[in-house]
């Protein structure tokens, strides 16, 4: 049932329709049903269904009766070990969060950067582009800009090249620290870069420009990881503008890929579906299609869809196995992985409702990071950890977890923060367990620092 109310606006009359409680009511009543059906079917105590699932008796027998709403992760958990092929799942899809409004690509009128405050606090604000052209142009002035283009076209280490080891600095830095400690050099250095190409040569103005969107997309990136869609958003546009004008395809495709990563993270799978297909079925070289149908897979199994997501993740090997790499241009996506199709195979697996045969997966996978990449093993290392969580495995779950405190404590990553909080909920289940009670407030402590 929805409910309705009329609202005027600026003489324009408004419908605005909201969710009730009896859709939701109606919603749990309908899966409880089918829960039931298909447990009896399976000739399955409630019992022992909940322990295959790893959620309480008292928590299932409320869920099939109607009282207690079931969450897309017990829905496709049911799912597999009542071999309903979808059927339940499918009663409880993903609910994408309010959308927040996001700027306009096409303006270039505002350019989001970072405020710096006295006290060492940090928030991304909207400018006007043009105080960011003025600033940026009587800097270069006051270093000598014929000095600067001769640099950027010169043999040896040339502007380009010096600005490419830097973004390997930056790409290392934002392995080990937060993203508030990376943001401001990013921006001002993609900032410099795109100021200088307008000073340059021909083919020193495109290999500018197209290291200024590496720079842009990593900054689109790291303000995803401070939690900030919105910023992340423009800055991913702004890499692709700049990738166009370099005349770097892929990179510009790969914004589409970059897109998908933010629409799946909000809940919007029916868009992070249709912008990573587009970014798959593009003339981009075969590692930007690869990621696509990378992507494309994740959101196929957070949707519960098996199939799609086993043949996408296939598609994904293919692709990038084939890819060749340019040693010299920055690497697009991660570069701290071995085999990046298997430890989203492993992820994958956890969405499906397969969390033991993905603890497997990314156990073998996470042991062959570097140990110096803390943003990697912290990710990969709670989704480990929340696979076994969710697999029955509580103790191993939580001396996992009591190992990747410090690092997440560190990386202060938005997206890191999400998972930890999934894990929460799950070892939430287990409130007798003596590790869950030792970790409880410990993992408290680091979720309140991370989200302030």
């Amino acid at each position: 049932m929805l409910s309705g109310r009329n609202l005027t606006r600026g003489g324009r009359w408004l419908l605005r329709w909201t969710v009730t409680e009896v859709d939701v009511l109606e919603q749990s009543h309908e899966f409880g049903r089918e829960l039931r059906r298909r447990r009896l079917a399976a000739e399955l105590s409630l019992e022992r269904l909940s322990k295959l699932v790893h959620y309480s008796k008292g928590q299932l027998s409320k869920v099939e009766r109607g009282l207690k709403r079931p969450t897309p992760e017990l829905a496709r958990l049911c799912d597999t070990q009542l071999k309903a092929g979808g059927a339940l799942a499918d009663l409880v899809p993903n609910q994408a969060p309010t959308a927040r409004g996001v700027p306009d690509p096409h303006q270039d009128g505002e350019v989001w950067l970072m405020h710096l405050g006295k006290n060492g606090s940090s928030s991304f604000q909207q400018m006007d582009r043009r105080q960011v052209i003025a600033a940026g142009a009587s800097s270069f002035l006051a270093m000598g800009v014929d000095g600067i283009r001769l640099s950027a076209e010169a043999g040896g280490m040339s502007l380009v090249d010096a600005s490419r080891a830097l973004f390997v600095q930056f790409r290392q830095l934002g392995q080990a620290a937060g993203p508030g400690a990376v943001l401001p050099p990013l921006i001002a250095q993609t900032h410099s870069l795109e100021q200088l190409a307008s000073r340059c040569g021909a083919r020193a103005r495109r290999e500018l420009l197209v290291l200024a969107s590496r720079y842009a997309e990593y900054t689109g990136w790291m303000a995803q990881e401070s939690g900030n869609d919105e910023a992340a958003l423009w800055w991913t546009d702004r890499a692709v503008a700049l990738a166009t004008a370099g005349e770097d395809r892929g990179l510009a495709t790969y914004g589409l890929v970059r897109r998908a990563l933010i629409s799946l993270f909000r809940g919007d799978l029916k868009q992070a579906v249709e912008l990573a297909e587009a970014a798959r079925d593009s003339e981009a070289p075969p590692r930007i299609r690869g990621l696509a149908a990378q992507k494309l897979a994740q959101s196929h199994a957070v949707a519960g869809d098996h199939t799609s997501c086993m043949h996408s993740l296939d598609q994904a090997r293919e692709l990038l196995a084939v890819d060749t790499v340019d040693h010299e241009a920055p690497v697009i996506g991660t570069s701290q992985l071995t085999d990046v199709v298997s430890m989203f195979t492993g992820w994958c697996l956890y969405e499906l409702g397969r969390p033991r045969h993905a603890a497997e997966t990314l156990s073998q996978e996470t042991a062959k990071l570097p140990g110096h990449t803390l943003r990697s093993r912290s990710r990969y290392g709670v989704r480990l950890a929340l696979s076994h969580a969710a697999a029955g495995d509580i103790d191993h779950a939580c001396a996992l977890t009591r190992d990747l405190l410090g690092s997440v404590s560190l990386v202060q990553s938005a997206t890191i923060s999400a998972d930890l909080r999934r894990l929460t909920r799950v070892l939430g289940r287990h409130p007798r367990n003596a590790a869950v009670r030792s970790l409880s407030p410990d993992l408290s402590t680091v979720l309140t620092a991370t989200a302030a």
